[in-house]
Formats: C-alpha cells, sequence, structure tokens
C-alpha cells in the first residue's frame, strides 16, 4: 500500500485502500509506476465516476456528441476497424504449438509487451475500472479489473458490463480476478491510434491477464469482451463448465410458459437476427455462462450490454434495434458516416448523403484510398454500443438472475446451401454435441472473403477465441452432459438452404417457426419424425405453426424440399470433419469418431432402402 500511496493522490488512494486485496494491490502499483501517468482516476460504482469517464472521451476527442442526446460517436484508424487475428496470441509456457491457435512463449511475450508499454501513459491519464462478468454477487461473477488510458473504451464498458467495484470490497482476498492492461499509445490529431505496426494484444493465460497496446478498436481493447472469452473458456475447462458464444433469448410458448435456449452461429449466419425476433425476448446476444445446478443446466448473459455491428441495420427487418438506436438512450456509435450531428450506415434502408464526416476523416462520394479502394459511407464493421435495458423485448429479471435460467434448448446454426435442413433435434447429448455443435462449419460469402461457398469448419462458433486445445474443449461438453439428470434438448438450424437453380427454399423469418417447434419439443407436446440425422418436424405441426406465428401458408411441397434427407452431402460431411478431427486435432475423445461412425451406418443403410434422397414422407411412413 505504501507504493500506492506515494502514486495516487488521497481522494484515488483511499478509493484502492477500501478494497483489502494485497495481490490487487500489488499489480496495480506494479503497472501504474511501469506505465508512468500523468494522472490516476480510479472508478467506483458510483454515477459520479461513470459520468466522469463519460465526460472524458469528449474532453480527450476520443468520442463527439451528436444530435440526439446521449448519443455520440468514436472512430479509431482507419487501419485499425476489426480485431487483429495475426497479432492477437495466447502466451503459453515454451510457445508450445496449439492446431488452430495462436501462440507465442510467455516469457517472450511478456518481455516483449512490457517494453511497448513501458512510459507509454506519459501525460495522459490512467483510468482503473471495476467490472464484474455475469450477474453480481452470483456463481457466475468473475471479477475484472481495467486499465487503460482510453475514455472511450472505460466508457464502453460501462455500457456493456456490470460494475465491479463493490463486488471486489465484498469479495476482498477471495476475489479470483481477471487483468486487462491496455494503452491506445500516440494518438493522431484525429485521437486515433498512430503506431499500428507496434499493434500487439498477448493474452497470458498463465496469469489470467490480457495486454494491448497501440489500438483502440473494441475487440482489441474491451477487455472483458472477446478477450476475456479466453480466459473464461480456459477456466471452465478447468473447472467442468461451459463458456460460450452463445445468444440467451426467451421462447414464449403456450399458456405463457417461458423456454430459455442458447445458441452459437458463426458470422453472417443469422445469430443476432434470431435473438431479436420481437415476439420473443432477449437475454443475451454474444456470450453467455452454462453452468450445472443440481443436475440442470443453467446459463447467464455474461454481458449486460451490445456491441452490434450496425451495417444492414434497417427498419424493416430490424425493428427493435432501429428503434433503440433512434431513442435518446445512451449509445456509442462507431466507424458510421456522420453528417449534421446524425449517424449514417450501409444499408440502412434509406438516402444516405453524399458527403461528411467518416472512419477515413472529411468523406465525399467515390473518394479512395491510398490504396485505391472506394471508401464506404461507413465501416462495414462499424458498431454500436447500448445497454440491453433500453431494448423493450428485453428480459431484465433474467438478465440479472443470480443463479440465470434453466436452459431448455442449445441452438447450433450455420450457412450451409445444400446439407443441413431448416432444423432438427439430436437424439441426446451426445450426438447432439457431436454431430451438430463440433461439425459446425459455414461457408464463407464473397462479401466477406472474396471467394464464395467455402466451408469453413468452426465447432461451436468459437475456434477463433478458443484458448485450449479443441479436443480438451470438446471432452469438457461430453463431461458436462453427464452431469446433467435433465440435459437441454439440442437442435440444429440452417437458414440458408437453395435449390438446384440457386433460389433460397427459406424466408428469413422462417426462423420464428423453427424456434417455436423446438420449445414445443424441448416439453414433449409434438412428435417428430425419426431420420437418420436425428429428429424432423411433421408437415402438420409446421403448416400450423407458419398460421399462428406468420399468418402464412406452407405447402407440402416446400416441406419436402426442404426436409429431405440429402445422403450423399451428409455423408461427404461426416468424411470431412472425420478428417479433420483425425488430422488436425490432437486427443480427440473416441466417442467423437463413434458417434460419427454410427451417424453414417444409419444413412448408408437409410440409402439402400430408400436411395440418395429422402422425402420426409417417406420416413414418416415407415
Amino acid at each position: 500500500m505504501e507504493r500506492l500511496e506515494k502514486l495516487l493522490d488521497k481522494e484515488q488512494f483511499e478509493k484502492i485502500r477500501a478494497i483489502d486485496n494485497p495481490e490487487l494491490h500489488e499489480f496495480l502499483a506494479d503497472w501504474i509506476e511501469w506505465l508512468e501517468p500523468d494522472k490516476v482516476f480510479v472508478c467506483t460504482d458510483s454515477p459520479e465516476d461513470e459520468a466522469y469517464v463519460r465526460w472524458k472521451a469528449l474532453y480527450y476527442g476520443e468520442e463527439k456528441l451528436l444530435e440526439t442526446p446521449n448519443h455520440t460517436v468514436h472512430y479509431d484508424s482507419y487501419y485499425d476497424q476489426a480485431r487483429d487475428k495475426a497479432n492477437t496470441k495466447l502466451l503459453v509456457p515454451g510457445g508450445k504449438e496449439i492446431p488452430f491457435l495462436n501462440t507465442k512463449d510467455r516469457d517472450e511475450g511478456l518481455r516483449e509487451i512490457r517494453e511497448l508499454m513501458r512510459g507509454i501513459m506519459k501525460g495522459k491519464e490512467l483510468f482503473v475500472c471495476f467490472f464484474v462478468l455475469g450477474p453480481r454477487n452470483s456463481v457466475f461473477t468473475i471479477p475484472a479489473v481495467q486499465l487503460t488510458d482510453s475514455a472511450y473504451v472505460a466508457h464502453s464498458e460501462f455500457i456493456l458490463y456490470r460494475k465491479g467495484y463493490e463486488e471486489f470490497k465484498r469479495l476482498g482476498r477471495g476475489a479470483r480476478f481477471f487483468r486487462f492492461v491496455h494503452s491506445a499509445g500516440e494518438l493522431d490529431e484525429r485521437k486515433t491510434s498512430k503506431n499500428l505496426d507496434k499493434r500487439r494484444i498477448y493474452i497470458d493465460l498463465v496469469g489470467e491477464t490480457v495486454y494491448s497496446v497501440n489500438t483502440q478498436y473494441g475487440g482489441n481493447t474491451i477487455g472483458l469482451k472477446k478477450l476475456a472469452f479466453r480466459l473464461t473458456i480456459q477456466r471452465a475447462v478447468r473447472e467442468g463448465w461451459l463458456s460460450e458464444h452463445m445468444f440467451l433469448m426467451r421462447v414464449n410458448g403456450p399458456n405463457g410458459r417461458k423456454t430459455y435456449f442458447t445458441g452459437a452461429y458463426p458470422s453472417m449466419c443469422g445469430k443476432t437476427s434470431t435473438a431479436m425476433i420481437s415476439w420473443e425476448n432477449i437475454v443475451g446476444d454474444d456470450l453467455t455462462f452454462i453452468m450445472p445446478f443440481n443436475g440442470v443446466a443453467r446459463g447467464a448473459n455474461v454481458e449486460k450490454g451490445v456491441f452490434g455491428i450496425i451495417q444492414g441495420v434497417n427498419p424493416e427487418d430490424d425493428p427493435i434495434i432501429w428503434q433503440v438506436l433512434h431513442s435518446p438512450v445512451e449509445i456509442i456509435f462507431s466507424n458510421v458516416l456522420v453528417k449534421d450531428g446524425k449517424p449514417y450506415w450501409n444499408e440502412m434502408g434509406m438516402e444516405i448523403p453524399e458527403e461528411g464526416e467518416n472512419h477515413s476523416g472529411k468523406w465525399w462520394k467515390g473518394k479512395k484510398d491510398k490504396e485505391g479502394n472506394e471508401i464506404p459511407p461507413s465501416h462495414k464493421n462499424a458498431r454500436f454500443t447500448v445497454s440491453l435495458e433500453h431494448f423493450p423485448n428485453v428480459d431484465m429479471d433474467a438478465l440479472e438472475a443470480p443463479c440465470g435460467v434453466e436452459i431448455g434448448g442449445m441452438i447450433f446454426g450455420g450457412r450451409d446451401k445444400d446439407t443441413w435442413p431448416p432444423v432438427r433435434e439430436a437424439f441426446d447429448w451426445k450426438h447432439g454435441v457431436v454431430t451438430m455443435g463440433a461439425s459446425l462449419e459455414s461457408e464463407t460469402t464473397a462479401a466477406t472473403l472474396g471467394k464464395e461457398g467455402v466451408r469453413a469448419f468452426n465447432p461451436m462458433a468459437i475456434l477463433d477465441f478458443m484458448s485450449v486445445p479443441l479436443g480438451e474443449y470438446i471432452e469438457n461438453y461430453l463431461r458436462f452432459g453427464e452431469k446433467l439428470r435433465k440435459a437441454p434438448k439440442i437442435f440444429a438450424v440452417n437458414y440458408f438452404l437453395r435449390d438446384e437453380n440457386g433460389n433460397w427454399l427459406n424466408h428469413k423469418l422462417d426462423k420464428a417457426v423453427w424456434l417455436k417447434w423446438m420449445e414445443l419439443r424441448v416439453h414433449g407436446d409434438v412428435d417428430a419424425i425419426e431420420t437418420p440425422i436425428g429428429y424432423i418436424p411433421k408437415y402438420e405441426d409446421l403448416a400450423r405453426l407458419f398460421r399462428e406465428v406468420l399468418n402464412k401458408g406452407y405447402s407440402r411441397k416446400d416441406y419436402e424440399k426442404q426436409f429431405t434427407v440429402r445422403v450423399p452431402e451428409l455423408l461427404a460431411k461426416i468424411e470431412r470433419i472425420e478428417r479433420i478431427y483425425r488430422e488436425q486435432v490432437r486427443e480427440v475423445p473416441e466417442e467423437l469418431f463413434e458417434v460419427l461412425e454410427e451417424e453414417k451406418k444409419r444413412l448408408l443403410e437409410a440409402r439402400t432402402k430408400y436411395g440418395d434422397y429422402i422425402s420426409p414422407f417417406v420416413l414418416e411412413r415407415k
């Protein structure tokens, strides 16, 4: 404490002294000495401290006011607009290589990051912020401390996460906390990070600490989001629970019944649009902790806000988000076009001005960057940051429930033009984990990677954030089910089936019907047809749900096209998945290969009886 007393003014020192945690005190003293800020501000849970951070984001020029009250805009450097995958590394002892993970020798990485951060906050203000992952004062709670010289980063975290200062005081020496150290580094005249060639995001798995330097983009700097996600995955696997890249939502069943689902979908596969269906209720859109309680899986939203992609948000497809974005609630828009104090973004369904200010500075239609690429009005990864409490369909009771909510079903979804039917149910936990979660693939889109239709392997939609060997992660998933007397039902969805001419077989709102069917199946209210790959809906049940939910007809012809079992494509998929696990993944549980082999046998037997393409009506009659 003596070191901290010398480093902090009296008011800030007293805030830290109120927390009885010598480990925290030592961490703060070490880094404040090393970073050499001109000023340190310690954030408690008080509204005044949060308001101070919000004001400093404006004062330092990291955010600007917009016309609507409580709305601000933030710009990142033109070349600092997304997660820096190449320079995001897991620090592991000896630099041990782990398939699919970007690792670096821990000692070497710590030396490099400390050197980059030596004295980096001279002339700047350091914000010390306390938050928690998961609801406060609950079994889900993981406390975290964030050090940053970016008021924008601190402001974002106040919107996205629950305050944690009082939790640190309550837990005292018992706090097993995560640590985040961030500096935006030297800033240019637009107050954006300048030295992007020295951008580094290092995740120390041993010390449960994340270091981020010379970057401002939220995915690289908002420590508690995808950076902390790597730490929680490691902790979950060690302790036998699940930390997942999943939404958490409530689907409303008959007679006021509430059933909670989680869902994991790779990017651009319908995750957000599913969680935001207006007549259902959202609990969280991105990250979920799932723990076993008395044999039941219970889930909680890790966060309390949304750091969402804004491109394509329009009043027709996203009425709830649109309503929130046009309300005078606290929102940070990032990397959008601003004209006369109003934000505009690509594909928003209305006319966009032909000039204004955006992530490239002064912008006009046809402006090109130094590589000769035309600059769009807003960046395709432009974002909005807002608290979930402002959404009219939020389930606030579930969001803050200390024991979370019981999970009735888990959904895995990908972009797949020719293999998976629109919705199906696994035979059991193990079958679902292996053939739906661990086998998840998603086709790339031309808009993102330039080559359409390439199937990207992405188990549980979590591969980008994995921090343990994939075999260990899947083993933990399988063992988790054994702790449950009542495991959630597992479902797979695919909103992207096409016919032989490339036409979509589903409408974008049909997902609302699949959700209602899954809710009924969780409670055993409807029967299903057994197929070699799981259970699929009966036509009569879907026809009724289409009328009730969307007020539209649903033909037997559409049903048959969508739910035909495509044996050749399904067998090819099993072969692809099995090859990946045999050749690229270490220490895979033998059960994974057994379950895939069983599915293959069922498909081969069905092909012998019924042919390559099997109508659901044929299977219903068997």
